[in-house]
């Protein structure tokens, strides 16, 4: 009854949406909307606010705030060019604005005998095997927007809260388009894959039984904007270049106070809770601050040890509103550095994304003969021993907690690919230093022998 139901609630959307699609072919109403959007941080050289914006690339001087628009205009094209397909659809008129490269992903991803479709993985969505790598591409680069609209609709919150469908269309959009896809770790993709894993964590048994609709929406709300307008860089990169949001935020969780502040601007941009008591929304935006604050690595023992006391007092109760946004807030940092217990193929490429982006950030800092961050250089470090690091010291402990709370098949498989993929990772830099070991003794001169000298056996020791 309730897939029934949610079924025919997804239908009546994409009704909606194709009318509201049809709305937009004869008139200017989306470009006239992204025409007002804000403007981008300073490029200006004398700026030295933006002195790390000047370090991750050169801008175009020529370069406006023009092309942001337009970049958001082709991903609302795209978007209504891909929904289109998978819910079967043909074009009427070709979207000519499209670049090559999408629609080439489009026909992969929908027109050829492939028999994975959109619509077939959103039904998986529950699946800790969620493949959100392959999903982005068939999205053409949507996940996040398709991924998180899908979930609101699935949970019917769309009806609950009466949101304007266009208002968090927009919204979603906006989200999407406000993550650096340049970054290749913090984008989009990694919101979209937290989503995600906060949705498998919703459906815990302890959690669907206790979390209110409103506690479901900021949860989500929350997932998909944690890293919202992420740099690609950290907050003592921000710090020692005195970036003005380090200012702003007086050096104390500067990075995700900076993405709670960007949600709250595009939910009040986008008026998505305009037509709530102003109290309520007020209420929304202090409680998603509270949740994406959660996620700062830096009080990471702070909130492990403050659940580690409700677990050994046995003292947590879900019927608490305060309890439970407690277990939220420790979901969403769960889902937020949960690769590492993903099955390995998607694991390991998580890795190599965050890997490459800390040595990114520490290029930069040589070039500019700053101080290199701690993981970020690449002589120093390796993927390997950087994974082990942070498995062995961030999540293992954090995912034990939560395994302590929410004993289930779920918790258990994370443990369990947490292990083999830190087994994996030891392994591979076993062979690495074996390889090294043998590349140095077939390298080394042999000394001449004398008269005087034993041949000692190999793997004793001079006494």
């Amino acid at each position: 009854m309730g897939r029934r139901a949610s079924s025919s609630r997804e239908l009546d959307t994409w009704k909606d949406l194709l009318d509201f699609e049809q709305s937009l072919q004869s008139s200017s109403v989306l470009m006239e909307y992204l025409m007002h959007r804000r403007g981008a941080i300073s490029y200006d050289s004398s700026d030295q606010t933006a002195l790390y914006i000047r370090m991750l690339a050169k801008p175009d001087p020529t370069a406006s705030t023009s092309s942001r628009r337009v970049r958001r205009l082709l991903s609302f094209q795209r978007y209504l060019s891909s929904s289109r397909l998978f819910r079967g659809v043909p074009p009427r008129n070709p979207l000519h604005i499209l670049d090559d490269d999408y629609t080439g992903q489009a026909k992969v991803g929908f027109l050829d005998n492939s028999h994975i479709s959109v619509q077939c993985m959103l039904e998986k969505i529950g699946s800790w095997n969620f493949n959100i790598f392959l999903f982005d591409r068939l999205t053409n680069g949507n996940s996040l927007v398709t991924l998180t609209f899908h979930l609101f609709n699935h949970y019917g919150l769309i009806e609950l809260f009466r949101l304007d469908m266009v208002k968090l269309r927009r919204f979603l959009v906006m989200i999407q388009e406000d993550y650096h896809s340049r970054n290749p770790y913090h984008n989009a993709v990694h919101a979209a894959d937290v989503t995600q894993a906060m949705y498998c964590y919703l459906q815990e048994p302890k959690l669907s039984k206790s979390l209110t609709s409103c506690d479901i929406l900021l949860g989500l709300l929350a997932a998909a904007t944690h890293d919202l307008d992420h740099p690609g860089v950290n907050e003592p990169f921000l710090i020692k270049t005195n970036h003005y949001l380090a200012a702003l935020y007086k050096n104390t969780s500067v990075l995700e106070n900076h993405h709670w502040r960007s949600a709250v601007g595009l939910l009040r941009e986008s008026g998505l809770f305009s037509h709530l008591p102003a109290e309520d929304g007020l209420n929304m935006e202090r409680q998603l601050g509270s949740l994406i604050l959660a996620t700062d690595i830096s009080r990471q023992n702070e909130y492990l040890s403050k659940f580690r006391e409700h677990l050994d007092n046995e003292d947590l109760c879900l019927a608490n509103a305060c309890h439970r946004h407690f277990v939220l807030q420790m979901a969403l940092k769960c889902a937020d550095i949960c690769n590492p217990c993903r099955p390995w193929e998607l694991s390991k490429q998580w890795s190599e994304k965050v890997t490459e982006e800390f040595f990114h950030q520490g290029d930069i800092e040589k070039r500019y003969k700053l101080e290199v961050s701690p993981l970020c250089d690449s002589q120093a470090n390796t993927i390997g021993n950087i994974q082990i690091g942070f498995m062995t010291y961030v999540v293992e402990p954090l995912f034990a907690e939560w395994a302590r709370f929410s004993d289930t098949r779920l918790s258990r498989t994370m443990l369990g690919h947490l292990g083999l993929n830190k087994a994996s990772w030891s392994g591979m830099l076993q062979e690495l230093a074996g390889g090294a070991d043998d590349g140095a003794q077939e390298g080394a001169e042999v000394p001449a022998e004398d008269g005087n000298s034993k041949a000692l056996p190999q793997g004793s020791k001079e006494s």
